[in-house]
């Protein structure tokens, strides 16, 4: 086999799982203009237009990864036993769940479809991992980091649409487990940051990942208990909130980093806040709709810039190459 035919083989085996993660920001965008059209009257013709760019983003990505499960096993096994990269496994999951919500609205039976396969799948997930964690022989608190929310805490985005589809009980046992371990997790990375060495550059934007979950819990507290902002919603809230500004406090450093495929991890957690806000907006009014305004700004223009800066590293064959 010569290199010119070896090459694209060589560049699927390391097709990376993060990409995920480009069709989970793209689908909280989507969610959050379509909530902007509701809140602040904005064009519903946005929101629509991204819900179908997310779905098509995430076919694509999809079919790629399958192509290296069929044609690269051994790369995929590599990737699911790596200590860090195992926890973006699940953003396959988050996706199809955040893809449930963009459509509920608009192709009801596709959202279902979607929910239902991606709250399997994250079951799963989540044993999976967990069960990893309990019976390894290769952690150290070097590894733990905010990634190690995606697997877990990522149960309280299940309620979002779930409320809708299934029986209320199946959305309270996902809102359990993601709220618990929130608070479990969130003691183990907050240890790693306050008292182990700094996250490498690689690891540093998913400190943004700190955002969703409390942000994320807020909105499927609303759906869970008939939308009522009680003193639960509120902490939940302003929990996400003082995390969204104390990063954006250090956004100097942020910007100093250099491109990688984790930094989409800023995409997702800053929609969710942006949603969030957007609820407060609905129910509370003032201040809330210009915070609301801002952060969908933020959001639009960042997800511009990681889209653009994607297709970049692309076209440069960045993407794809080992690390």
């Amino acid at each position: 086999m010569n290199s010119a035919t070896a090459a694209p083989h060589s560049r699927l085996a390391h097709f990376p799982v993060p990409l995920f993660a480009t069709a989970m920001g793209t689908s909280g965008l989507s969610i959050a203009w379509k909530k902007a059209h509701d809140v602040l009257g904005l064009p519903a013709e946005i929101g629509l237009a991204l819900q179908w760019w997310a779905l098509t983003l995430f076919v694509v990505i999809t079919l790629f990864y399958l192509a290296k499960l069929v044609q690269h096993p051994a790369a995929v096994k590599q990737e699911f036993s790596h200590p860090i990269r195992l926890n973006f496994f699940p953003t396959i999951s988050i996706a199809l769940l955040l893809l449930a919500i963009a459509f509920t609205d608009t192709l009801p039976g596709l959202a279902f479809g979607l929910w239902a396969v991606g709250a399997l799948l994250h079951l799963i997930f989540t044993l999976v991992v967990m069960s990893s964690w309990i019976h390894h022989t290769r952690y150290d608190i070097k590894h733990a980091n905010p990634s190690w929310f995606i697997p877990i805490v990522g149960n309280v985005i299940v309620p979002v649409a779930g409320v809708a589809f299934a029986p209320v009980e199946i959305s309270w046992f996902f809102f359990s487990i993601g709220v618990f371990f929130w608070i479990v997790l969130m003691t183990i990375v907050m240890n790693r940051l306050f008292f182990h060495e700094p996250l490498p550059e690689r690891l540093t934007p998913t400190l943004f990942i700190l955002i969703a979950p409390p942000a994320v819990a807020f909105v499927a507290w609303l759906k869970l208990n008939g939308g009522a902002i009680d003193p639960f919603a509120q902490i939940l809230y302003n929990v996400a909130l003082f995390l969204t500004l104390l990063l954006a406090s250090n956004a100097l450093r942020f910007f100093r980093l250099r491109f990688f495929l984790s930094t989409w991890a800023y995409s997702f957690p800053l929609a969710a806040i942006t949603i969030a806000t957007l609820v407060m907006a609905e129910h509370s009014g003032g201040l809330f709709i210009a915070l609301g305004w801002l952060l969908l700004a933020v959001l639009s223009t960042i997800l511009l810039l990681l889209t653009g800066r994607t297709l970049q590293a692309v076209l440069r064959g960045e993407i794809c190459v080992p690390e």
